[in-house]
């Protein structure tokens, strides 16, 4: 009666779909592996429902997945294969879950307990081994090129060791090797600012590679080392409690928050009136003397200069910056360093808004003008508007670079070379971009030179206020992102 009754209960259970899950873990061309294998087929063939899922334990997220399966069952690691059904995990023959104390079976009593576990699973309707697993607190980033090195197998270990000890953690592995793992890994190893060839890990705040930890404000720790060891343990904690941002997650938000600043502050930065009187004034020199045919390309010779120089020149600070800013101890300082100077700066642009000229304002100064105004009658040619448009960039500085260097600082800690070099080209060309709508407009007649120094003149308090005002912006961004980790 007792069996009949029993029999019931797994059709009931696998006629209105409630299959127990299985949960094996094999090594290919692992003998036992094949029988138990072929075993639990079996079982499935006489009429068990129950789903059979295989996880080979060469692919890394599938000895992840058994490390964490482990831990929560309280059972030692062991050879394969293994097996978790219900409350139960088989570690080749031992048995976790029967008891108090792990028990051993062989043979046939092996197979005659393992089925009268996945019966009682039935009948039971356990739960997946999966729900076992607490939810993912946060994610490590392992990166490990193929093969089977010793520093490889270093990483491999360690990593099962903080999943097994710590079941919240999540790994995510990425190739090295490929176009995409080798550029998440030199984002990352700028953002954590460490130094050094995969494999490497990085979890939280921490990134460890090329044999030393990388902890924010602390000089690089060696590991393998009684300091180092303390020092992983305790930050893969800490991340976990504070369910820390998986390091992908941050790198992804810091590229989109470091292209907006690029693209907002250039958009604001380029409505410069220093640049714009320079230009107006060479303009309208070339209406005076009567070459107007010539002003569509003397206007764009000058933006080009400007161009030019604003480049190269922001590319050699960018990579100067990106050497001497790189250590993590430096960077953070250096940041709030400079973010507090565009907040000061700033501020001081804006109060042109109310007090245009009162004190001190932050532009072209007085006794210079005279000197522009020489060098601008002069340009009557093409290449002389190019040459302008140089020097322009060069000696107005003090008018323009304020938002420029802020957003140097911030490229040269969030990108690789070849994307800050694309990224400047981008912010240059939207800085340059007010200038040909100027020359355009005089051109075509829709304005012209009078006017156009009238608005800029008129306008001059809020375009100062407005420069300021992305300073500020800027300033308090970056500020904010370091104190979060994100720069």
């Amino acid at each position: 009666m007792r069996r009949a009754l029993f029999s019931f209960l797994l059709f009931a259970f696998g006629f209105f779909g409630l299959s127990v899950e299985v949960l094996f873990f094999y090594d290919e061309g692992c003998p036992h592996c094949k029988e138990v294998w072929d075993f639990l087929h079996s079982l499935q063939a006489q009429g068990l429902a129950f789903e059979l899922k295989t996880y080979e334990i060469h692919r890394p997220e599938n000895w992840q997945l058994l490390y964490r399966l482990l831990s929560v069952y309280k059972a030692e690691v062991g050879p394969v294969p293994m097996v978790f059904v219900g409350d139960v995990a088989v570690v080749y023959d031992t048995f976790y879950g029967l008891g108090p104390e792990p028990l051993k079976y062989s043979g046939f009593a092996q197979k005659l307990i393992l089925e009268e576990v996945i019966q009682r699973a039935i009948a039971e309707g356990a739960p997946s081994p999966l729900s076992r697993l607490p939810s993912t607190a946060t994610t490590a980033v392992l990166f490990l090129p193929p093969g089977e090195s010793p520093e490889v197998l270093f990483y491999e270990f360690l990593a099962a060791d903080l999943v097994s000890q710590f079941p919240e953690l999540g790994l995510q592995f990425l190739d090295p090797t490929t176009a995409e793992g080798r550029d998440r890994f030199e984002k990352l190893s700028r953002l954590y600012g460490a130094r050094g060839e995969p494999p490497a890990l990085f979890v939280g705040d921490l990134a460890l590679v090329g044999g030393n930890l990388y902890l924010p404000r602390q000089s690089p720790i060696p590991y393998p080392s009684a300091e180092g060891e303390k020092a992983l343990r305790e930050s893969v904690a800490k991340a976990i409690a504070d369910k820390s941002t998986s390091p992908l997650d941050r790198l992804a938000l810091r590229e989109k928050l470091t292209l907006g600043a690029v693209m907002a502050g250039a958009a604001l930065d380029s409505v410069n009136p220093c640049d714009f009187a320079v230009l107006v004034l060479l303009l309208g020199t070339l209406l005076v003397v009567g070459k107007r045919t010539k002003v569509i390309w003397a206007g764009l010779a000058f933006a080009a200069g400007v161009f030019v120089t604003y480049y190269l020149t922001g590319f050699v600070l960018y990579s100067l910056l990106g050497i001497t800013v790189g250590t993590r101890s430096f960077r953070a300082p250096f940041i709030y360093a400079v973010s507090s100077l565009a907040v000061l700066v700033g501020l001081w642009e804006m109060k042109d808004l109310l007090w245009y000229g009162k004190w001190f304002s932050i532009e072209v100064p007085e006794s210079w003008k005279p000197s522009v105004k020489k060098i601008t009658a002069k340009a009557i040619s093409v290449p002389g508007a190019f040459i302008v448009g140089l020097i322009d960039a060069l000696f107005l500085a003090p008018c323009t670079s304020g938002p420029y260097l802020v957003i140097l600082t911030l490229l040269s800690q969030t990108t690789t070379r070849v994307q800050g070099a694309l990224w400047l080209l981008l912010y240059n060309f939207i800085f340059i971009l007010p200038m040909v709508v100027i020359t355009l407009l005089v051109h075509l007649g829709i304005t012209t030179t009078a006017r156009a120094e009238r608005w800029r003149q008129a306008r001059l308090g809020w375009l100062h206020f407005t420069t300021g005002l992305v300073m500020v912006l800027l300033g308090v961004g970056m500020i904010v992102g370091t104190s979060l980790g994100y720069l």
